[in-house]
């Protein structure tokens, strides 16, 4: 009789395939994602500095990194600003997104070449589209201040990245056209879904355009506005790369945001604690956004 390895029951094994498919997942969440946000968080607590480096000494702090970040001069003026981003974004993405979703969803020569040519400003880098909507916003030799002066709309350069209300309303608009593609993806996949019969029977009934979208269209679509919107603050209210790229979070810190406060702590001050306890504040305000859609969408489906 041959000698080996005791054979694992059928029942065990059964019990644990789930598990082993799991473990890669679980591994790779726990270790990219899971290990930075705690670090991150330990990190708020302590007074690390660029000396850590070298010293390896972190003292702690408690909450005197938070309190510092909170009692700053610079720290609501960038929260206002955070919010007038997000929500001028928000608003613009979703508008926008939605008005070409519906005007997509006719059927034309080319309507998927242009749907696929929409993506694009979506699956180019950040940096990318930043560097190149700060060339063309440039006050001297931008495309579009050339096209508003041959248009005689101006007679002299739009300040789009040095003014303090310009440069605001540059980084929004930018931000809008890298988040439209999103926003018309998902829409349209949500008008799909709507049964066709429904809009047959309100042409039937003498609905008009704003009845039918007002009584079909909407009620039916409106879960997945409620993710799609959720999803764009979140993504919004951390965009970083893009506000950096164009403006730096200037001029005079106009075009701050929590997300580029936090990097400016973190890499330009090395103070490490400080921008970790922003970074967390950040992360605060994001699971805030998701809390509240699902409380409404517990809400809607419990009423």
């Amino acid at each position: 009789m041959r000698s080996g390895s005791p054979r694992i029951p059928d029942r065990v094994r059964r019990r644990l395939a789930p598990w082993l498919f799991l473990l890669p997942a679980t591994a790779y969440l726990l270790l990219f994602l899971g290990y930075p946000v705690v670090k991150t968080l330990v990190m708020s607590f302590q007074q690390y500095t660029a000396t850590t480096f070298y010293t390896g000494s972190a003292p702690f702090a408690g909450l005197r990194n938070y309190a510092k970040v909170l009692s700053s001069d610079l720290f609501w003026p960038t929260v206002l600003t955070t919010v007038v981003f997000t929500a001028a974004s928000l608003l613009g993405q979703f508008v926008l997104g939605l008005a070409l979703a519906l005007f997509f969803r006719r059927r034309f020569p080319l309507g998927g070449v242009l749907r696929s040519l929409l993506l694009l400003p979506w699956l180019l880098p950040l940096v990318v589209s930043g560097t190149t909507w700060r060339w063309m916003l440039d006050t001297d030799s931008g495309v579009v201040n050339r096209v508003l002066r041959d248009l005689h709309l101006v007679s002299s350069g739009v300040p789009w990245l040095t003014g303090t209300d310009e440069a605001l309303v540059s980084v929004i608009l930018v931000n809008v056209w890298v988040g439209i593609p999103f926003n018309t993806a998902l829409l349209y996949s949500g008008l799909q879904d709507i049964p066709a019969p429904l809009y047959e029977a309100a042409r039937l009934d003498g609905a008009g355009r704003t009845a039918t979208f007002r009584h079909i269209t909407w009620p039916l679509l409106r879960p997945v506005a409620g993710v799609v919107l959720v999803l764009g603050a979140v993504y919004t209210v951390k965009v970083f790369d893009l506000v950096l790229v164009v403006t730096g979070g200037g001029p005079a810190g106009a075009t701050e945001t929590l997300a580029t406060r936090s990097y400016a702590l973190s890499f330009e001050q090395f103070e490490f604690g400080r921008g970790a306890a922003t970074g967390n504040l950040l992360i605060l305000v994001s699971l805030g956004f998701a809390y509240v859609h699902l409380r409404a969408r517990r809400r809607a489906l419990n009423s």
